[in-house]
């Protein structure tokens, strides 16, 4: 496995990553996520973004640091913490709002991971002009309309992807960003969204 830190914006290579790949590598990162979810353990990882997931030469995904992964608490229950951890961004509201950790916790980090890749920004990024910093709070009004979607989209792959494939992904993004754990999809329905996506695509 290369440490290669996948990055959208074609970083971690001198490449820009097509968008076959690109949902090659979602695909991959949401089987990890779901097999620690699919555990009788269930494992939140808890710091799920895009450098966290390492690409080999195939551009097959693995998600890696485990450092502040958690398990499970009982059913019906959350971690709570006033101690947030994780990478700024890409965590979960009512984990950055009041403390409380859940397995759906990682869904809302994903899709915060499936926009950088639509789009090919960062989640965060103070560079951007004033009130573009945070991608999920520019970005997701823009999901309104077919025309203000496309004008959000990485202009590297908005003729590889069609306009069907384009607001399927972006209804996916939206699931998994609900402010309410328990409205978000769950790791293998996101995968099944993925495929569909991959399916309009083909």
């Amino acid at each position: 496995m290369c440490s290669w830190v996948f990055n959208v914006a074609g970083n971690h290579t001198t490449e820009s990553l097509s968008w076959n790949t690109r949902l090659k590598i979602a695909k991959g990162a949401v089987r990890g996520l779901a097999f620690l979810h699919a555990n009788e353990n269930k494992v939140i990882f808890r710091d799920f973004n895009t450098s966290n997931i390492l690409l080999d030469e195939n551009y097959d995904a693995k998600i890696s640091d485990f450092g502040i992964a958690k398990l499970e608490p009982s059913e019906g229950q959350s971690h709570v913490t006033t101690k947030l951890m994780g990478t700024y961004g890409y965590a979960a509201p009512e984990y950055v709002i009041r403390g409380k950790l859940y397995v759906k916790s990682d869904v809302y980090g994903f899709g915060v991971v499936l926009l950088e890749i639509l789009t090919g920004l960062r989640a965060h990024d103070r560079r951007r002009p004033t009130g573009q910093e945070d991608l999920v709070d520019w970005t997701i009004p823009c999901f309104s309309s077919k025309e203000k979607l496309k004008s959000i989209m990485d202009g590297r792959i908005k003729d590889q992807i069609s306009p069907m494939a384009a607001l399927e992904s972006a209804q996916l993004i939206m699931k998994c960003l609900v402010h309410a754990p328990v409205l978000r999809p769950s790791m293998e329905q996101v995968l099944e969204g993925l495929d569909a996506i991959q399916h309009i695509h083909s």
